[in-house]
């Protein structure tokens, strides 16, 4: 049986860490000897001059070594906030859309049964007469948002909207279900005349004073759409329009840091949540350096940029810390009109659809 030792000091230099195996040991000697043997370690190699020499040299040539952009030291950490004000309204339907919709419906009313007023009005009554009265103006068509179709008809076949039709627009259906809505017969069951019908209120508008007046700063604008806070930083020539941003501290995290540069810049009247810690984007100035690469003239910046949503509030900039005149509430098409060409190009990818 042969023992093998392998033992390495801590004193032995890395070159010279190596596994030494002991000479083979009979029966004999192995029942005299009270502890197997183990090899002896082999004496420390001295490391030879020329190494030192070259370390020597290395190193004094690393220290002469120009500075370069990608040195850490040359940049300083920024952390961002994306605030966002989502949707209000659904978009608006595409003409395909609007003509497939319809299309539907008219489909629907051949498949199902016949409608059966007498389930839904007693005779005679109010509700009866009116319903009567338009369903005649319908040409005896029970739907009230599918034009001029009978189901029932010989022409039953022919459901599809031709093009150009206006019979799907939006604009068309809301004013017919609005005309069908008010009421034509009073309770003691005479028509009423157009001057005594009591007009239905009409749903609010899609664009509002704020889209009117083109006034950027307001939030009830574009209103189907994703509108992002930008601030304005500096004055005259020298301004740049951006997201909230501030330096990010050895003690915060960058979601600390956006929470409290969104305070420090739009003032507390906002009503805002942090989607999560992680950045979604992320943005590189590189430093200026001295001629010679010796020394740095500006240090660059890397801006990390994180999502947020606002809930209810407005921005306010007074008594902010940072020097900014102004801000709009904006979609990401405007956006791409006021912010820096390399700025919008880090961060397009990170837009909502609409």
């Amino acid at each position: 049986m042969t023992a093998t030792a392998c033992r390495t000091p801590v004193v032995l230099p890395l070159a010279a860490r190596r596994c030494y195996a002991t000479e083979p040991v009979t029966p004999a000697e192995s029942s005299q000897q009270p502890a197997p043997t183990t090899a002896t370690p082999p004496p420390p190699v001295s490391t030879p001059t020329t190494t030192t020499t070259t370390t020597t040299t290395t190193t004094t040539t690393a220290n002469t070594t120009p500075s370069t952009a990608s040195d850490p030291t040359h940049y300083r950490i920024k952390s961002s906030l994306i605030l966002s004000r989502p949707p209000l309204l659904t978009r608006e339907e595409t003409p395909f859309e609007s003509a497939f919709y319809l299309y539907q419906k008219r489909l629907n009313e051949r498949l199902t049964a016949p409608f059966r007023r007498e389930f839904y009005f007693k005779k005679d009554t109010a509700g009866d007469l009116d319903f009567r009265i338009k369903l005649k103006e319908r040409r005896g068509v029970p739907a009230k948002d599918i034009g001029r179709y009978n189901p029932r008809g010989r022409t039953a076949w022919n459901d599809e909207v031709l093009v150009g039709s206006t019979t799907s627009d939006p604009d068309v259906v809301r004013e017919k279900l609005l005309a069908d809505a008010v009421v034509t017969v009073s309770e003691d069951g005479e028509p009423l005349a157009p001057e005594e019908r009591v007009p239905v209120e009409r749903p609010m508008p899609r664009r509002s004073e704020a889209d009117e007046k083109a006034d950027v700063r307001r939030l009830d604008r574009a209103m189907d759409r994703t509108l992002y806070l930008v601030v304005k930083r500096g004055q005259g020539d020298d301004a740049v329009w951006e997201f909230p941003t501030g330096l990010v501290p050895t003690d915060e995290a960058l979601h600390e840091t956006a929470a409290r540069v969104l305070t420090e810049s739009a003032g507390p009247n906002m009503n805002t949540w942090i989607v999560g810690r992680v950045p979604v984007a992320h943005h590189v100035v590189k430093p200026v350096l001295s001629e010679d690469g010796a020394s740095v003239v500006r240090r660059g910046e890397k801006i990390f940029f994180l999502k947020g949503r606002i809930m209810a509030g407005q921005a306010d900039l007074t008594g902010n810390k940072h020097g900014l005149t102004d801000f709009k509430w904006l979609t990401k098409e405007e956006l791409q009109g006021v912010l820096a060409e390399d700025y919008y190009h880090s961060i397009r990818g990170m837009f909502d659809l609409r």
